[in-house]
């Protein structure tokens, strides 16, 4: 491996690792920022809806500013718009202001889901490129990203630090990621991956159903992790009766199996292979919901987390590499998934709010249980190595 290409594996493990350390700075946060705002649970489902809607067009817009621009640009606007999320939820948390709050979100949002595509297309160059297994690695990164952000959570938390002090020394910390990391991504990937599958091909990407699986796969993933993400410090608070420092720990738990499994990711799909990785995935992801839901032990539900945690560590970054591989025009194929897989964070933040508002957050979770269950049974979508050649070189083993 050559040098620029050692400080482009490095830079992409570093934006993967911001976004989650900024998430998970201000999901901890939660219960801390609800009482700021004065807001119901239902009310806070509605203030989430601002990240998902911000996503949702941040990842309608970043397949085909990819192909357009190739992944540098993009990847770089996205950044900067979650560095300037950052500062604008400080704001809102500074003047409890709601209005700010939702902007704030919105902008992380269109940040995270505007780089989504373009930064994991760069991640199935650097694969094909060094032949090696990279993609749960680099997500590995984004879990481990939760846990730092989540562990500086937990302690600003007990010491009582403000919400608004605390996200402003995370958006210095992004700043200075973003400006090392972004100088090391090479122009045009993305561009010349279009070129070559040919924009006039992506309508008959619908009919493929073997992609569309993928992409359902995707959905049960993205909503078990978002849902983790957007409610779970929230959930053990009101559905277990915690306090808000122990949610945060619950939740820096669940970041921990996240990052445990995606850093494991390379030597069990190398060894066990995709099928069966993402089932045995979607079956611990359901049975450590099932504890969460119906246990009424505290202490029982936030170590059910880590099986939560490890099922839905592996199924998002397996199906985008997946995805890539069962055709040309590889941009156009993430981006499809990806877009299945965001509609999760564009109805789950006020799905489970209003659920959660009318029975409580632990059984508006059975939705998510249901849709990991049936991310089992497609499981199989995801072996395309027997099927397109592409996928030899894509994957080590």
């Amino acid at each position: 491996m050559n040098l620029a290409t050692r400080r482009r594996r490095q830079a992409l493990f570093l934006l993967f690792f911001l976004p989650g350390i900024a998430l998970s700075s201000w999901v901890t946060r939660t219960p801390d920022l609800r009482d700021r705002l004065e807001a119901s649970t239902g009310e806070m489902g509605w203030i989430l809806f601002g990240l998902s809607l911000g996503s949702m067009a941040g990842i309608l817009c970043s397949g085909r500013l990819t192909s357009r621009f190739g992944t540098r640009p993009v990847i770089a606007a996205g950044t900067a718009l979650l560095v300037a999320a950052l500062a604008m939820l400080s704001g809102g948390a500074l003047l409890s202001s709601v209005p700010l709050v939702v902007a704030g979100l919105f902008t992380f949002g269109m940040g995270v889901g505007a780089g989504e595509v373009a930064v994991n297309v760069d991640a199935t160059d650097i694969e094909r490129a060094t032949g090696r297994t990279t993609m749960p690695m680099l997500h590995g990164c984004f879990s481990l990203g939760t846990v730092a952000g989540a562990g500086a959570g937990i302690a600003a938390t007990a010491a009582r630090l403000p919400v608004h002090w605390h996200l402003a020394a995370v958006t210095v910390i992004a700043v200075v990621l973003m400006l090392y990391a972004v100088r090391a991504i090479p122009a045009g990937t993305g561009r010349a991956a279009a070129q070559d599958g040919g924009p006039r091909e992506r309508p008959k990407l619908w009919k493929d159903a073997k992609l569309l699986m993928i992409g359902a796969i995707v959905l049960a993933m993205a909503l078990a992790e978002g849902a983790a993400n957007d409610w779970l410090p929230l959930l053990m608070v009101d559905g277990h009766g915690v306090d808000a420092a122990s949610g945060s720990l619950v939740y820096t738990g669940f970041a921990a199996a996240m990052t445990i499994g995606r850093f494991c990711g390379t030597y069990v799909l190398d060894r066990f292979g995709r099928t069966l990785v993402v089932r045995a995935s979607a079956v611990s992801g359901a049975v450590g919901l099932l504890l969460v839901i119906f246990s009424d032990s505290a202490v029982l539900a936030g170590a059910a987390v880590l099986f939560w945690g490890l099922g839905a560590s592996l199924g998002f970054p397996v199906a985008l590499s997946a995805a890539g591989e069962t055709g040309p025009d590889e941009t156009a194929r993430v981006s499809l998934v990806a877009t299945i897989g965001y509609v999760a964070f564009l109805v789950g933040p006020p799905g489970l709010g209003f659920l959660g508002d009318h029975w409580g957050l632990r059984p508006a979770m059975l939705v998510v249980l249901a849709f990991v269950a049936c991310a089992a049974f497609l499981a199989s979508a995801v072996d395309t190595r027997r099927t397109t050649p592409a996928a030899v070189g894509g994957e080590a083993s």
